[in-house]
Parts: structure tokens; C-alpha cells; sequence
């Protein structure tokens, strides 16, 4: 089984910001795939659907970016399920707005939401996706830009960007993540 992780943070308030791009790619898989991600359960919404063949669970924690550890180790506890078959998908400002970038270890590169990830599970090796963001103007405090929309001159960045994560998890479910990243890196 696969699972598939977007980090964001709950609620309308939230919901078009480039910190909650993890959750717009969830939303994207879902949509799909047909699959509803409605089940509430560890700390978490949850859908989970047959893909090609895979069995995958689409996971957006409901615990605020910092904490988005908790539904990732509730997740593995609960169904017995290995971080090898999980790929994260989250915000990075190191990315250029428009790209995204394949990684099967790191460190938290001062991202809350995978400090959390690398703090509950006791690794910085699992999958991710980065989806980039850019940085903010020099000045700008960096939560009120990761806490900020996308403005209307980045939406179709935003599409292709949300479109290429969508269509690099999907090849994940049936290749290795090294193969996956060796086509989705570019």
C-alpha cells in the first residue's frame, strides 16, 4: 500500500496559501482518482482507493503544519504502514514557484511541517515532493509569505506545478522513487 501525505493547515482561512500547496495536490489526486478524502482519523483526513492496481491512502493532516508528525506516526501505528511507501508532499521556498523537486532524504531545511515529520519518526529518509514556492521579496517576513496566496499571476505555475506532483506520485505507485526521480528532476 501507498500513502500519500500533503502537509497544509485546516481550514478556509488556509485554503489557496502556498503553505497549503500539499493539500491542493491532495485535493488533485482525490479528484483523480475518485477518491473522497473525508474519514477522520488519526489526527487526519483519509481516503483511501485502488490506483493501478495499488492500494493508496491520501492523507491531509488536520493538526496545523507544525504537528503534521503526529498524523504521519498515528498513520504508520495505526495501520501498521512503512514510511518507505509514504511520499510528502509540501511548500519549499527553495524551489522556484512553477518547479518541483524529488527527494528521498534531507533535513527539515526549516520547514515546520517536516521538523515535525523527521522528529516523530526518528528519520529524515522518506520520499517527498517539493513543490516550489520561491522566496519572498528581501523583507517580507517568511510567514506572512507561506501564509500569503498565490497571486493571480502565478495560478497557471500553480496548475502545472499541482498537475506535475499529481503525475509524478501517480508513476510512484508503480516505480521505484528513484526512477521517479530521475524523470520528474529536471
Amino acid at each position: 500500500m501507498k500513502w500519500i501525505v500533503g502537509l497544509g493547515n485546516p481550514g478556509t482561512a488556509y485554503q489557496g496559501t502556498r503553505h497549503n500547496v500539499g493539500f491542493m495536490v491532495v485535493d488533485e489526486l482525490a479528484r483523480r482518482w475518485g477518491i473522497k478524502v473525508t474519514q477522520s482519523k488519526c489526527k487526519g483526513l483519509i481516503g483511501e482507493g485502488n490506483v493501478a492496481g495499488t492500494k493508496v491512502a491520501l492523507i491531509k493532516p488536520m493538526t496545523y503544519m507544525n504537528l503534521s508528525g503526529e498524523t504521519v506516526r498515528g498513520y504508520m501505528d495505526y495501520y501498521k504502514a512503512s514510511l518507505e511507501d509514504a511520499i510528502i508532499v509540501y511548500d519549499d521556498l527553495d524551489t522556484a514557484t512553477g518547479k518541483i523537486r524529488l527527494r528521498y532524504q534531507g533535513s527539515a531545511g526549516g520547514h515546520n511541517g517536516i521538523k515535525s515529520i523527521i522528529q516523530h519518526t526518528g528519520t529524515q529518509t522518506f520520499n517527498r515532493i517539493r513543490v516550489g514556492i520561491s522566496r519572498p521579496q528581501t523583507g517580507m517576513s517568511i510567514s506572512d509569505y507561506v501564509l500569503g496566496n498565490f497571486p493571480k499571476s502565478e495560478q497557471e505555475l500553480l496548475k502545472a506545478m499541482i498537475d506535475e506532483s499529481c503525475d509524478a506520485a501517480e508513476f510512484a505507485l508503480t516505480n521505484s522513487f528513484e526512477r521517479t526521480m530521475a524523470k520528474y528532476n529536471r
